[in-house]
């Protein structure tokens, strides 16, 4: 059975993400469920994650849209300290050691409005309908 295929979803504009800055957040539902994605700008490349640590399923953010620790060169779970390297979502410290978060696609692209940052979703991880 083939799925339907989904649109690409604008998140923001590209200049919105600056390395180690705010990420941008998005309701989703994953398998069915309620979620969250984000997206953050590291190395000069942007990432998407479902915000879910892989220790605990919960939120990863201490404060919404903030999810680098405070050098800006890892991901932290504010709830369990776990650590994540933004570019492969791979725990490195704390209770996940091993563990990694659910990569979401995404890219960048020229738009008629300028350069934009777009999630590419797939079957498993959806946008919330309005």
């Amino acid at each position: 059975m083939t799925e339907a295929l989904i649109d690409p979803v604008r998140i923001c504009a590209a200049e919105d993400l600056l390395d180690g800055g705010a990420g941008q957040r998005m309701s989703a539902t994953y398998v069915g469920g309620e979620a969250v994605v984000f997206f953050v700008r590291y190395g000069g490349e942007v990432y998407g994650y479902l915000n879910r640590c892989a220790h605990v399923p919960m939120e990863l953010d201490w404060v919404e849209g903030q999810f680098f620790e405070s050098s800006g060169l890892y991901l932290m779970c504010a709830t369990h300290g776990a650590i994540y390297e933004p570019d492969t979502g791979k725990c490195v410290g704390g209770p996940c050691r091993g563990g990694r978060l659910r990569p979401v696609r995404v890219e960048e692209r020229d738009t008629p409005e300028g350069r934009a940052v777009f999630w590419l979703p797939d079957g498993d991880l959806r946008p919330t309908q309005p």
